[in-house]
């Protein structure tokens, strides 16, 4: 149908009879000569049409479908555009083809102020913005390498169900009931996690797949209910194998598109990430870091540092130097950074200001010149410095002071946007205790690290370690893995410091329990979210940017109008019934 791309028409075929194929980007009648620029996947080229030979190109309006014949002709001097690849050139029309017409566009394709929900709804107008190609050709190329990396490294592309037994990994399921087995239901996998397991057990050595998960969650910019996450497991091998792996993953593939990042990334503990950055997915790209300073609170005559301080174990107070803060922040701004850390658990948050002649404010009084200097000396606080304080129990500290180091950051604008900053987060705790209830930080199956506990004698169950890695870019969890616990006896204790029973375990993992008894091999692996990986790679700052058809914040498809009712013939089928909840 056609000879050419749009962008394939360049001076070296100027003579030249073509034919090309796309949509209509803007028609500009100049009296007796009209002009169109006409799109597709690659760019655009300039027609040219007298309407007294080609009376089609009088009806010719935006975005209407053309197949269009012409001959090459060179540009007039000084009328070349360098801003196109096709600029030197236009194409003289011989035949013009309305392929099809186009009522007027709900909106202006390279309008980014456009609503959301309008885009949405009309969501494959949007794609065809030249930004959205660019982020789907973008996703394509990672694409293809992540798989040409792995193969190249000996590894199985292997499809796991989709229709699969719910069991509990944290988020809630998506159910699918079942037509056949009336009152049951599938669950759609939060992650291929327990077949990963078992194809290990099955002597497959080395698996992967870029695998659809689903996760009934609350959903924010960077989480979807349906997302894509390279996943990988490999047998007999340690923690140091899998990070040799992912970082050659990575490196390949933003390499391939174009970025320049490191081959090897640094590491820090679990317990440094909180302490230092009140998070296990910190921000390298600034500096910044929170000190701990419950020493020096504890000789404080304030009452409520001094109790805090008493505590070491369950308590912190962490200072947060903010570099010429005193410059840059009014002391009304200061007083009312306070608001931001209150949503987040903090009952206050107090400061200092580094004068010439010393720290000064209202905190001041409560201290030594002493253990001035001390917080000076601590803080490495200089002239024109602000230095902020939080203090309570550990986990909302850790919590609001990290959401404050990353606000404050954003308010001075020093976090680059250039820059790729890879950071391996290690030593995880292997379970968190909420409400009394144990739970498993990353899932039940992940190794403790047996060389520093013993499952059978423990004195505080928060301060099991596991043998688990996450890697975060740019404060973005990326991905994560672990080594696997791969003897049933070890899986079974794991179970019961969680509070599951043996018939629980058995009901709900049965089928890998009894896997773990017919020799399996020791094995690991990890995952990481290509969509934020393709997000970051483009440079957007939602994940529903970098998925062709997504869902809005409360999992609704506006394109298509999903979830939506079905017949009552339908729920008969599946032996259900609607109940309205009362308001």
């Amino acid at each position: 149908m056609r000879t050419h791309y749009c962008t394939e028409v360049t001076e070296n075929i100027i003579g030249e009879k073509v034919t090309v194929a796309g949509w209509v980007n803007s028609r500009r009648d100049h009296g007796g000569i009209i002009f169109i620029d006409l799109r597709d996947k690659g760019g655009i080229v300039q027609l040219v049409a007298d309407p007294k030979e080609l009376d089609v190109a009088e009806s010719v309006r935006d975005e209407f479908v053309l197949i269009a014949t012409g001959t090459v002709r060179q540009r007039g001097e000084g009328l070349e555009n360098p801003n196109l690849i096709t600029g030197k050139i236009e194409i003289v029309l011989d035949e013009l083809v309305i392929e099809n017409r186009s009522k007027p566009m709900p909106f202006d394709l390279n309008d980014e102020k456009v609503n959301d929900e309008i885009k949405l709804r009309n969501r494959f107008l949007e794609l065809r913005s030249d930004k959205m190609y660019d982020i789907f050709k973008l996703r394509s190329k990672a694409t293809i390498q992540v798989r040409n990396t792995l193969d190249e490294l000996g590894f199985l592309d292997v499809e796991t169900p989709i229709l699969t037994k719910s069991t509990p990994e944290g988020a809630r399921d998506y159910l699918v009931p079942s037509r056949v087995h009336g009152g049951e239901f599938y669950a759609l996998p939060q992650s291929p996690q327990l077949f990963k397991q078992l194809l290990m057990v099955s002597g497959f050595d080395k698996y992967f797949q870029i695998a659809k998960c689903f996760r009934d969650e609350d959903l924010r910019a960077d989480r979807q209910p349906e997302f894509t996450q390279i996943d990988v497991e490999m047998s007999f091998c340690d923690q140091e194998d899998v990070i040799k792996v992912a970082e050659k993953l990575i490196y390949d593939t933003f390499t391939a598109c174009g970025k320049e990042v490191p081959s090897t990334f640094p590491r820090i503990t679990y317990a440094d990430a909180m302490e230092k950055y009140g998070s296990d997915k910190p921000d390298l790209r600034f500096d910044m870091a929170m000190v701990d300073v419950i020493d020096i609170f504890a000789n404080s005559t304030n009452e409520i540092f001094a109790s805090i301080a008493k505590d070491t174990k369950n308590n912190r107070i962490k200072a947060l130097r903010c570099p010429n803060g005193d410059n840059i922040f009014s002391k009304r701004q200061m007083k009312g950074f306070e608001d931001y850390v209150r949503k987040f658990g903090a009952k206050g948050l107090g400061y200092f200001q580094m004068k010439e002649d010393g720290l000064k404010g209202p905190l001041t009084k409560f201290f030594s010149e002493e253990d001035l200097e001390a917080i000076v000396k601590t803080t490495q606080l200089e002239v024109g410095d602000v230095v902020f304080f939080g203090a309570g129990d550990k986990k909302t500290v850790w919590d609001y002071m990290g959401r404050f180091r990353l606000y404050l950051a954003e308010q001075m604008d020093i976090i680059p946007t250039d820059v790729y900053e890879f950071v391996w987060v290690v030593d995880f705790p292997m379970f968190e205790v909420e409400d009394g209830r144990t739970k498993a930080l990353h899932h039940p199956f992940t190794m403790p690290n047996l060389e520093k506990c013993d499952l059978d004698n423990i004195d505080d169950i928060e301060n099991i370690e596991s043998i688990a890695y996450d890697i975060v870019l740019n404060g973005t969890e990326l991905g994560g893995g672990s080594i696997r616990i791969h003897k049933e006896e070890i899986q079974s204790k794991v179970f019961k410091l969680m509070g599951i029973s043996d018939e629980e375990a058995k009901e709900k993992f049965g089928f890998l329990l009894d896997a773990l008894q017919y020799g399996a091999p020791s094995h690991g692996g990890f995952a990481m979210g290509l969509d934020r990986m393709i997000m970051l790679l483009a440079g957007t700052d939602s994940i529903r940017d970098v998925i062709a058809f997504p869902k809005t914040q409360k999992a609704q498809c506006l394109l298509t109008q999903a979830p939506s009712e079905v017949d009552a013939e339908q729920l008969k089928e599946l032996s259900l019934r609607i109940r309205k909840l009362e308001q």
